[in-house]
């Protein structure tokens, strides 16, 4: 009872942080202030599918978030490289 209680605030916080992290990609003053917030955004949605799972006791959620940590990882690397050299693929 204690740990669902516990999961449903951080849940809570979670949510909060990716509104946060929305008014950073919405408002961000360089492109890079934008990234990072995509970028912390995808990471938030990981620990909340986590919890997900934690709540609804079940494996499914946590292979739901390896995939999402594995896309975002590949399109973090794309938008660095395109910063850096205009080009994704050389």
């Amino acid at each position: 009872m204690i740990l669902h209680t516990a999961i449903l605030i951080t849940m809570g916080l979670i949510s909060f942080s990716i509104l946060l992290n929305l008014y950073r990609m919405a408002e961000g003053p360089r492109t890079l202030d934008r990234v990072v917030g995509l970028d912390t955004m995808y990471i938030n949605a990981i620990a909340m599918i986590v919890l997900m799972g934690m709540y609804a006791d079940t494996d499914l959620y946590f292979e739901a978030a390896m995939l999402i940590a594995m896309m975002g990882f590949v399109g973090t690397v794309a938008l660095s490289k395109y910063f850096l050299r205009g080009d994704i693929i050389e």
